[in-house]
């Protein structure tokens, strides 16, 4: 499969946010998202912003730091908010269960390098890109192999 890639850049978190949210409405149960980036990048703030979105009632979405996982039951299905940081072995990946909800559940994976050989095949991959001059400024990559992002992205612009 031909990968493809789009930048996108967000002024405030505002703007993430907005984008968080329009994505959510096209995600699915089997959507897996991969969120890359250093610490304070805007990871954890992309996925709050998206599952609160989905949700018939907002509610805290804390960072899943400690707890790895964090479950949520959404109007669109299941929402897994990963935090793989703290993994020391991909292995521990099955024993979260995380493999089997990449098919039944909508994954937002956030330090995706710890899935290894693991990581799925037709996931998003997000990016994050901090400037050192502006706080607030972000640069987000996506790619992707499969071609039902494309539809769900375009929708989104």
């Amino acid at each position: 499969m031909t990968q493809t890639a789009r930048s996108l850049t967000f002024k405030s978190p505002e703007d993430t946010a907005v984008f968080a949210r329009q994505l959510g409405t096209y995600l699915r149960p089997g959507d897996v998202v991969l969120l890359e980036g250093p610490i304070g990048s805007g990871k954890t703030h992309f996925a709050r912003n998206l599952i609160q979105s989905l949700m018939a009632e907002p509610e805290d979405v804390p960072s899943p730091t400690f707890t790895l996982v964090q479950a949520y039951d959404t109007p669109s299905g299941e929402i897994w908010h990963c935090d793989l940081y703290r993994l020391s072995a991909a292995e521990e990946v099955d024993e979260l269960g995380l493999t089997d909800a990449f098919d039944t559940a909508i994954c937002l994976v956030e330090w995706p390098d710890k899935l290894g050989p693991l990581a799925p095949q037709g996931a998003l991959t997000l990016t994050f890109e901090t400037d050192p001059n502006n706080i607030d400024f972000r640069r987000v990559t996506l790619s992707w192999t499969a071609p039902k992002w494309a539809e769900k992205l375009e929708r989104t612009a």
